[in-house]
Order: C-alpha cells, then structure tokens, then sequence
C-alpha cells in the first residue's frame, strides 16, 4: 500500500514524472547506442558480397529513377511461405553497398531479392518492352524506350566516387577503369580481363539486349541480373554468434 502511494504521488506530480520518465529513457538510450560505438560494423560479412560493377550500378540507378522499388521489394522475410516462394531469405550483407537500399514495404509485383539468373536477358526484354505480352494479368507500364536510350557511362567514375564517400570500397583502379569496365560487361566478344581481375570471375558478361548499342536497358538488365546471385546459399552458414 505504501508503494502505491508513492508510486500515486509521481503521478500525480507532473513534473517529477518528465523528469523520472526523461532519465528512464536516457538509461535506456545509453544501453542501446553506446555498443555501436565499439564496433567497426554492425553487419556481419558474408562471402561474395561484392560492390556493384558499374554497368549494375548504372542499371540501378535507372531502376531507382524509373520507380521500380515502389512495386517490387527486394528483401525475403525468414517465414515459410516467403521463403518457399522466393529463396533463402535476405541477408544484411547483401545490401551492404546499397545507398539507399531497395528493401520495400509493397508488392504489387514480386520480390526481386532472387531475380538474378532465374530468367534470361531475352525474357527480360521483353518483359520490359511489353510486361502483359509475358505475364497477361500484369499492370507493369511499358519500358520499351529503354532500348532507343543509349548510355556512354561518361560520369560513371564520379557516381562511384560519391558511392565510396560513403563507405562502399571502391578503389582507385577501379575508378579509373570506370568506363572501360562499363563497355566491356556488354561486349562479351571484347576484353574483359580487367573487369573479371577487379569484380571476380562470376560477374555476368552479356549483350543483355540483343543490340550493337550500349543501351540502358543493358544496364537495367545487368544490374537485375546480379540480384541475389553474389551468396552461395549452398555453403552459406550463418555466424552463430551474432
């Protein structure tokens, strides 16, 4: 009875209770924040995560202007019917080097998390050129000028430099070789040493729209083509202390 009284007069005293609620919250806040401060990172790594190439990276931000995240997500949630339906669900460390990232909150057309490698650059087309020709029930608009849009990646070296001020690792050769490694990912026929040395060997090389031109809808369809493609889920076993 003596603690309700007590416990009565805190609340009944306006100022009290902001003050004993504000050091609550405050305790509460150090508890929570102060960790992050001891730590380098917060994600734990995985193997084969890799920073976009910068024919994906253009492709990408062709998807972000054209507002494809507004009806595809790109993250599995770990429940059964997501993963049965889409693949092994997200890991952070795929969307490590995503500025913003692409995860979503709506699906008005499937998840894209797992996309990479389930169609061909062929279906993609035309998909792209004509989305009910290939699905009938779909409301997707048309991208068919994606095709007629040529792209030099002249500034792609400067995308990716803003892209390493905040944190994503790209180095100075990589940045140099820009625009040669933007060519060379369409032109399978060319010299992709260099871009296979800095990405890695499972980088996909393709002249993903069937045309002489480098278009955007090759990097639309490059950067499509590599989602959920960097992890090998086979031998992928998650860090048990984390």
């Amino acid at each position: 009875m003596a603690f309700l009284d007590k416990h009565k007069a805190i609340e009944t005293h306006a100022t009290l209770l902001m003050v004993l609620s504000l050091l609550v919250v405050t305790i509460g806040g150090i508890v929570e924040i102060a960790p992050l401060f001891y730590l380098q990172n917060t994600i734990e790594k995985v193997e084969g995560v890799r920073p976009y190439t910068p024919l994906e990276l253009a492709g990408r931000d062709i998807y972000i202007r054209e507002g494809c995240y507004v009806c595809h997500s790109q993250m599995i949630r770990p429940m059964r019917d997501e993963v049965e339906r889409y693949g092994h669900y997200s890991l952070a460390a795929e969307s490590m080097y995503d500025h913003p990232f692409q995860w979503g909150s709506k699906r008005t057309g499937p998840d894209l998390a797992r996309v990479g490698g389930k169609y061909s650059n062929a279906w993609h087309v035309d998909h792209l050129v004509n989305p009910q020709a290939v699905v009938p029930e779909s409301v997707m608009p048309k991208y068919n000028f994606l095709l007629d849009t040529e792209v030099d990646g002249k500034y792609i070296g400067d995308i990716m430099s803003t892209h390493r001020m905040v944190g994503v690792p790209y180095t100075d050769e990589e940045i140099a070789a820009a625009k040669e490694d933007f060519a060379a990912q369409a032109n399978p026929d060319g010299d992709t040493s260099g871009l296979t040395t800095r990405y890695g060997d499972k980088v996909t090389i393709a002249n993903f729209d069937g045309q002489p031109a480098l278009t955007e809808m090759d990097a639309l369809i490059a950067y499509l083509q590599v989602l959920g493609t960097m992890v090998d889920f086979s031998t992928f076993m998650p860090d048990p202390t984390r």
